[in-house]
């Protein structure tokens, strides 16, 4: 193994990361198989529950502005850990955090199915969110730690079709469970899955040697980080809700300045802190992580819009519509491991760059949908967009683990998932504001509904289209990754 791998030399009478280990598959590859059942899986959770939650809503009888924070609570939750787990992943070993994190995610899913109240599911959720944190933040270190730098991307690249499977699979499974054995097989189906996955983690990911073990956690660092993000998550999940001007929602936003701002401080003056901030002097690190971020701010601007366009504006049937976007995630699922791949080979930049290029374009040609679209070009526009997605993502995450110290490799990780995670969010927020401020000025003009309707769908397109083409930018202008720096993993 070689001298910079974050994982400890194998003991005596073991076996190597490179050797023959089960099924005649060197270790490595398990560890990827597992690391990819508990990408699948998060992935998997998140897509069921959202499908299914009209059908949680009635068992309860609970109305809309309650059972919504089912989804809401594992969103902030999950939000606000990712970095602090990261870190915590840098300090006591990779493994010990992840596998963690796999009990907590299985015995919160049991607690979510158990629940016979929607606040006591709300409470599980958490408990099951505090999981799925410590498995995200976690996992792509440990598979940049388990193969040589040559192979980085095309690893993540397999991890990425997981993802995109896992919410591929989800609504279809989801209502499939729920019609036949009620909503709550949903959450008992995580069961079996993550006892053998987490066995499996136990018995292959190896034990992490490069945390900092003497450094001391940045508690004060991580509370006002969880504060303020927690505050601008909620402001941004809210915010279309209940107004963005009213004193809830200016009240969590100033709250969100001043304790990212304390955690700004907090991070130049710690001798240890949670955030090495050094990390983004490195123009290609900052780069790509803003990129990642504009890039899921675009992704969920679609997800966001197009059940919309599909539902309300078309007037198709929920099925059907569902049937045509998952266009986008079988094609992201495809194109991922090819990318990653080909990056290995060509570095990051080049296909970071198409890839964002391709999801302009296929946002720009969403700004001409209207009431007689045919069902084969709304699906040619996604598998555009799902094609530039898939290009896009795996190379700009490699590029963003590339530069990063073997030993900042968790906080690196952290970062990946929190700019994913805050895309999300801003993607729906703006998508929603600037589609009712649309709606609205059409609607004063005495503008017909309809016309209205897809006048707006159109124009914010046209804007999310803008923030995409700052992303090709970003992306062009930026380094490239040198293998003097990549120093992970089994060069074997």
């Amino acid at each position: 193994m070689n001298q910079d791998s974050p994982y400890s030399a194998p003991a005596p009478g073991s076996t190597s990361l490179e050797s023959k280990w089960w099924l005649s598959l060197p270790r490595k590859w398990w560890i990827l198989i597992t690391v990819g059942t508990g990408t699948f899986m998060a992935a998997l959770d998140g897509s069921i529950v959202n499908t299914v939650l009209p059908v949680i809503r009635q068992s309860f009888g609970a109305d809309l502005s309650t059972i919504e924070w089912v989804v809401i609570a594992y969103l902030l939750t999950l939000s606000i850990l990712l970095l602090s787990f990261g870190r915590l992943g840098d300090i006591v070993g990779h493994k010990r955090i992840y596998n963690s994190g796999f009990i907590v995610f299985t015995a919160g899913s049991v607690l979510c199915g158990l629940s016979p109240t929607e606040w006591l599911l709300v409470a599980s959720r958490i408990f099951q969110a505090l999981g799925a944190a410590m498995l995200s933040s976690t996992s792509p270190a440990i598979l940049t730690g388990s193969f040589p730098a040559r192979q980085r991307g095309q690893v993540l690249g397999m991890q990425g079709t997981m993802t995109y499977l896992g919410l591929t699979v989800g609504p279809s499974l989801g209502g499939f469970l729920a019609d036949h054995l009620g909503w709550r097989s949903i959450f008992y189906v995580n069961l079996p899955i993550g006892v053998v996955a987490t066995a499996l983690a136990f018995l292959v990911i190896p034990r992490s040697t490069s945390g900092r073990r003497r450094e001391p956690f940045d508690l004060a660092g991580a509370s006002a980080l969880m504060i303020g993000l927690g505050a601008l998550m909620l402001a941004l999940s809210k915010g279309q809700d209940m107004t963005w001007t009213s004193p809830v929602i200016m009240s969590l936003f100033i709250g969100a300045v001043v304790f990212l701002a304390v955690f700004l401080w907090l991070e130049r003056t710690m001798p240890h802190p949670m955030l090495d901030l050094s990390l983004f002097r490195d123009q290609l690190f900052s780069a790509a992580t803003l990129s990642s971020f504009i890039n899921y701010v675009c992704v969920y601007s679609i997800i966001f819009l197009m059940p919309f366009y599909l539902v309300q504006g078309r007037g198709f049937p929920a099925g059907f519509a569902g049937l045509l976007l998952t266009a986008q995630p079988i094609v992201m699922a495809v194109v991922a491991p090819i990318s990653g791949y080909l990056s290995d080979r060509v570095g990051s930049r080049l296909p970071s760059t198409i890839g964002m290029a391709l999801l302009a374009a296929g946002l720009f040609s969403l700004r001409d949908l209207n009431a007689q679209t045919s069902a084969r070009d709304i699906i040619l526009r996604l598998v555009l967009i799902g094609l530039g997605v898939g290009i896009f993502v795996t190379p700009n995450n490699s590029a963003i683990l590339g530069s990063a110290p073997r030993q900042r490799q968790g906080i690196a990780s952290g970062v990946v998932a929190t700019a994913r995670n805050l895309g999300m969010v801003f993607g729906v927020a703006a998508a929603g504001a600037i589609f009712s401020v649309q709606v609205a000025q059409r609607t004063t003009a005495h503008i017909p509904p309809q016309l209205a309707f897809f006048g707006a769908i159109q124009d914010t397109f046209l804007v999310i289209t803008a923030i995409a083409v700052a992303g090709i930018l970003l992306s062009a202008v930026r380094g490239e990754t040198g293998n003097s720096k990549q120093g992970l993993g089994n060069e074997d």
